[in-house]
């Protein structure tokens, strides 16, 4: 086109308001740089609009009108190139940004809760384990009491309470053939902390003769209260009494719980 065909078009009011795609934007911004007459057209187009802008605000002032020309970049006798509002790469690129954070924000999510997920699952696989073993050494508590208590070849030793504590009661387990003992603590109380009961077995005649063969540890713990101790082969009578942690070397006959003669 020449000079005034671009004149008659309509492109350069265009070009002012910034409607413009971008190529055609810089064609006429260096056509203008060469051309004086469409330079001066965009000028006269550019003050046409201050006028109308003017004609608008009738009550602002001189200086604040300047304030407003100068920040809107509109000065006399200046070409400017204005960039179009519309930049639809640019929009896309932003969307595709968008996207692309939404898209690693929820892949982050699922992984945080993939993550939590297995770490529950190991929690509640490790918590199963526990009770697995927890239910095994329990069966295995309870087999043992089993044997123990239909043993034909065990005799059966019954402790009577004591006067420190009147109510308690025990059992002895002896097979005589294989010097075994064990002792069911049922009837007993939980020692206080730093206690421990002591088993003896006692010889009567000709004197009173006892012989430590064990200490209940791990009461609280133990949940059949069947105890395994040192075996004996010669026991004429047992008993049971409260001592400090670690046992004593002679039972201490005031903390007598237990006694039951064979």
């Amino acid at each position: 086109m020449n000079t005034q065909e671009y004149i008659e078009s309509g492109n350069l009011e265009l070009y002012v308001y910034g409607l413009l795609n971008e190529s055609e934007t810089k064609e006429i911004s260096e056509l203008a740089k060469i051309n004086p007459a469409i330079g001066q057209e965009i000028i006269s187009i550019e003050k046409a609009i201050l006028n109308l802008s003017s004609s608008f605000s009738p009550n602002i002032s001189a200086e604040n009108f300047e304030k407003i020309k100068a920040k809107l970049e509109l000065k006399h006798g200046k070409v400017i190139e204005m960039k179009p509002k519309s930049n639809w790469s640019q929009y896309l690129g932003w969307a595709a940004s968008i996207a692309l954070l939404i898209g690693v924000g929820y892949q982050y999510t699922q992984l945080n809760s993939t993550s939590q997920q297995l770490n529950t699952i190991e929690t509640e696989k490790s918590n199963l384990q526990k009770s697995v073993v927890e239910l095994e050494l329990k069966n295995k508590e309870t087999a043992t009491a089993l044997n123990v208590i239909r043993d034909e070849k065990n005799t059966i030793v019954n402790l009577a309470g004591q006067t420190v504590a009147p109510t308690s009661f025990a059992k002895i387990y002896w097979n005589k053939e294989t010097s075994t003992v064990y002792v069911d603590a049922k009837g007993l109380p939980e020692p206080p902390e730093g206690k421990v009961y002591q088993i003896w077995s006692l010889k009567l005649s000709p004197t009173l003769t006892p012989t430590s063969i064990g200490l209940l540890e791990d009461f609280k713990g133990n949940n059949e209260k069947l105890f395994a101790v040192s075996g004996t082969s010669d026991a004429e009578a047992f008993g049971i009494t409260l001592e400090p942690a670690g046992g004593s070397k002679s039972p201490t006959m005031e903390q007598l719980y237990t006694l039951g003669k064979v």
